[in-house]
């Protein structure tokens, strides 16, 4: 199934990728069973993935499904989730994505539903996301359409979130951890940007200061 790479490692991340799916959950991002976590197994075409239509309280590290970057599974006896292959795809053209996630969090799916990106009007976006959260084209589930249309929008992007039309979010980061956060703040900035216009108009953030505040952010927030 793993090929070199050892089982202990699979079964690390396993119980990363089930535990990350509590994160969704505490953070309010996902309701009954949609949403999903993925990460790759580094080293290998692999990755785990969650359960297709398995309740949050239900998961476990041995129900994630392990599948090769086609989307087939490999490993577990469940069922891969629905989106599968738009994750795979990421992985296949994103060498350096580590861990997608997929939600549909109220606010940012407000924004997807409307068809019009989140504009970068506060700092904390401009931290996180390098400018706008970027709207991606409709796709219909199942295929790798989605996937194509997250990968067309994304690269070249600072953002590491975006919204699928009429759909939800995608997140990606170089560790799935760095995408459920992704995810995190895509949710709280639709909400306080939607909050600002119900209260009035916003003006976007100059190019330099967003510059500025994105560089700034990614060379010295937190420890070293």
């Amino acid at each position: 199934m793993s090929g070199a790479v050892p089982g202990d490692v699979i079964s690390e991340i396993r119980r990363e990728v089930c535990r990350l799916h509590a994160e969704l959950v505490r953070n309010g991002l996902v309701a009954w069973t949609s949403g999903n976590v993925s990460a790759r197994v580094p080293g290998a075409g692999l990755m785990v993935i969650k359960p297709s239509g398995v309740a949050y309280d239900d998961l476990t590290p041995a129900s994630m499904v392990v599948c090769d970057l086609a989307g087939a599974p490999v490993d577990g006896g469940l069922s891969p989730s629905s989106d599968t292959a738009a994750h795979a795809y990421v992985y296949r053209h994103m060498p350096a994505v580590g861990g997608v996630v997929h939600t549909h969090s109220a606010y940012a799916t407000a924004w997807a539903a409307r068809g019009e990106p989140v504009p970068c009007v506060i700092t904390a976006m401009a931290d996180e996301f390098g400018g706008e959260i970027p709207l991606g084209p409709f796709a219909l589930i199942g295929g790798d359409e989605i996937g194509r249309g997250i990968v067309a929008t994304l690269e070249g992007h600072r953002s590491p979130a975006v919204l699928m039309r009429s759909h939800g979010v995608f997140t990606i980061g170089p560790t799935a951890v760095d995408a459920v956060k992704a995810a995190v703040m895509c949710e709280d900035a639709a909400r306080t940007v939607h909050l600002a216009r119900a209260l009035g108009t916003t003006e976007p953030l100059a190019s330099d200061q967003v510059d500025a505040l994105h560089q700034r952010y990614k060379d010295h927030y937190g420890q070293r």
